[in-house]
């Protein structure tokens, strides 16, 4: 038996969300703990499982919030570290009236960029029923050569690894570079969450079946991908099976932040509970019906890390 079923790496970070006007008329920021990678345990842990967080913060007031934030939702904070040279990494949020946002980033350096290989817990990772990762951790060498090496130490443990490439383009410092370490994570990969952009940037075309068919050809390792269409829907591709699940419309929607990863956590619990050997169609449709819900309700609350919502929320939904 495995000490805890979803450890991931990545960034931990302060989300400034806009939350109204002062009475001077300035828009007020609310500081809400986020970072994609601890989203995604946050749910889990909604959801009763075990799950472990590997990073690195500031030694200063946003890193020891973000540890307490995420340690009070139940995730295993142990192994976060504090940089006493490089500050917490914070993003400044603008939505827009349909939810959807935009990002400025203060990561230059930010302390998750300075995460490095003898920083690893690998009797940790090797512990794990899944590893978890994305392309934060990897826009930088010294971070990259850690997580590597953490995706190394999963995989020779026999942990399945899930792959969500968040991509970012305000943080690369040329997309090229970001192509090439997108397709370093889809070769190591079992599970993918990659949403309607990120195909189109990795394959080309908008059309989803297509984009799917050409990462499943060039990345056979990839054994369920599952493509996110924001308000439309979206899609899983396994084996062969093509399931759709149109999304849950919710009329107080206030914003999409951590909609991705709620869905991705989804996902990873219901591999969990299922295995990823022998699915089939309708099964796929429940854990995509389960995921969309729960992604829609993240959308009525602003942040995400703090506010996963309950599996009992997610099936009164669902009745």
């Amino acid at each position: 038996m495995k000490k805890f079923d979803v450890t991931a790496l990545g960034e931990l970070l302060i989300d400034f969300t806009e939350n109204g006007l002062s009475s001077q008329g300035n828009t007020l920021f609310e500081a809400n703990p986020g970072g994609a990678p601890c989203n995604v345990l946050a749910m889990l842990t909604k959801l009763g499982r075990s799950c472990a967080f590997v990073g690195k913060v500031g030694e200063d007031l946003f890193g020891h919030l973000l540890h307490d934030a995420a340690a009070e939702t139940g995730v295993c904070m142990d192994y976060l570290l504090f940089d006493r040279d490089a500050r917490t990494t914070l993003a400044f949020v603008k939505t827009f009236p349909d939810g959807d946002r935009d990002f400025s980033f203060y990561r230059n350096p930010g302390a998750d960029m300075c995460l490095r290989e003898e920083d690893l817990p690998l009797d940790v990772i090797s512990n794990s029923r899944i590893f978890h990762f994305g392309t934060l951790s990897m826009t930088h060498e010294g971070v990259r050569r850690a997580t590597n090496q953490a995706v190394g130490c999963a995989k020779k443990s026999g942990a399945l690894i899930s792959f969500d490439p968040n991509l970012r383009p305000p943080l690369w410092d040329d997309l090229k570079n970001a192509r090439i370490q997108i397709e370093c994570g889809l070769s190591k990969c079992d599970i993918l969450k990659i949403a309607d952009n990120e195909l189109e940037f990795m394959t080309g075309t908008t059309d989803f079946d297509q984009g799917a068919a050409i990462l499943r050809k060039a990345f056979p390792n990839i054994r369920l991908m599952n493509v996110t269409a924001g308000g439309s829907g979206s899609y899983s591709y396994y084996e062969g099976f093509r399931v759709f699940v149109p999304a849950l419309k919710m009329k107080n929607t206030i914003e999409t932040t951590g909609a991705g990863d709620t869905f991705c956590a989804c996902v990873l619990n219901y591999i969990l509970e299922h295995g990823l050997s022998g699915l089939k169609e309708e099964g796929l449709r429940e854990m995509l019906t389960f995921a969309n819900t729960a992604a829609a309700l993240i959308t009525t609350r602003k942040g995400a890390l703090r506010v996963m919502p309950s599996r009992e929320e997610i099936n009164e939904l669902l009745l």
